[in-house]
Formats: structure tokens, C-alpha cells, sequence
């Protein structure tokens, strides 16, 4: 069974990672926001769903630039707003990734920033950690979409709630973050 879809903006959103795409047919689903790694291959479930009403991605879940790895890049989530902007209102946006935890959710956040304008950033990460209790959202997909949202850091700041949320729930999280090149995310988290 899908978790809940968030219902603040116009249209409904719900995320989830790969495994669990199945679990999303016959919710009424309208669009899709599909991001894989750049090798990966185009899920089966993406089919149903075709151009305009399905925007790909490929990038990989990095947040500072790899050797070897393609990292989110601001014409990516300029991308993602300019999606944004063809939902109708009563629309069902799926938005993947390949665990549902953290690009999906940062798209999200940044759908429902841009969507609803008048919504606090604290408002739009609750609602994703309410749906997606393990979200861990990219703070680089965050940080364009604040700039690109004139949010002068006010999605940045909120995403420091997130994070320390999520170190609280498991704080072995650290170590592995901080080993996967994430050390930004866990200053957020700390709030300094």
C-alpha cells in the first residue's frame, strides 16, 4: 500500500523509491517526476506515463561535485520548476527515485514551494517527512531551488530541521552521511 499523498499544493504528490512503483498503479497517478542515475534503466512502471506528463532526470544522489559521478545540476532543477508550472490543479504527481528518500524528496519540497508560495518551508518539510518518515532530502537540489525560488535560504534553514530529525531517528546516520561525501548536510543538521 503507497503512504499517504501530500495535499497542500493543488495537485496531490507522492514519493517513493523504485521497489515500490507498483505500489503507486490505480492511485490515479497524472505525472511523473522520474530520477535515476545516469546508467540506470527506465523502470517498466514509467511507461504508462509519457511526455509532457513525465520529466526524467539523470543524476547521481551526491551533493558536492565526484570524480566519476554526475551531480544535480541548477539546470536540472530549473527543469523540475519548469514542470512544476505545466500541474494542473486535481493532478497526482508521483515523484521517484531509486530509494525515495532523498532526491525524490527534495523535488518535492521544491514542487510544493513553488506551488504554493505562501507555504512555509518548515510546512513543505513537514508534510514530506509526514509521508516519507526516512526523508533525507538533498540539500544541493535545496539550495537551487532556493535560489531559483528567491527564498533567500529559507528552504535551506528549514532543511536543518529535517536533517536533525533524521539523525535523531538513527544516529549512526551520521557516520555513513559524513563518509558518503554528506558532511554539509549534517552541519545543517547541527545547525551550524
Amino acid at each position: 500500500m503507497p503512504e499517504a499523498a501530500i495535499d497542500l499544493a493543488p495537485f496531490r504528490v507522492s514519493i517513493c523509491g523504485l521497489g515500490e512503483m507498483a505500489e503507486h498503479e490505480g492511485a490515479g497517478i497524472t505525472h511523473l517526476v522520474s530520477i535515476l542515475d545516469p546508467d540506470w534503466p527506465v523502470p517498466t512502471a514509467c511507461a504508462a506515463i509519457v511526455p509532457p506528463r513525465r520529466v526524467e532526470f539523470r543524476f547521481h544522489d551526491i551533493i558536492d561535485p565526484v570524480p566519476g559521478h554526475v551531480p544535480p545540476r541548477i539546470g536540472d532543477v530549473e527543469k523540475l520548476l519548469a514542470f512544476g508550472r505545466t500541474i494542473e490543479a486535481g493532478a497526482h504527481v508521483l515523484v521517484h527515485c531509486h530509494a525515495g528518500q532523498s532526491r525524490s524528496t527534495a523535488a518535492a519540497v521544491v514542487l510544493l514551494s513553488q506551488a504554493c508560495p505562501a507555504l512555509s518551508p518548515e510546512a513543505a518539510f513537514a508534510a514530506v517527512l509526514r509521508m516519507r518518515a526516512r526523508a533525507w532530502p538533498n540539500l544541493r537540489i535545496l539550495e537551487f531551488g532556493d535560489g531559483l525560488l528567491q527564498r533567500r535560504g529559507a528552504i535551506i534553514a528549514a532543511a536543518g530541521n529535517c536533517y536533525r530529525q533524521g539523525l535523531d531517528r538513527d544516529p549512526l546516520l551520521m557516520q555513513a552521511l559524513l563518509d558518503g561525501g554528506r558532511g554539509r548536510e549534517i552541519t545543517a543538521a547541527l545547525g551550524r
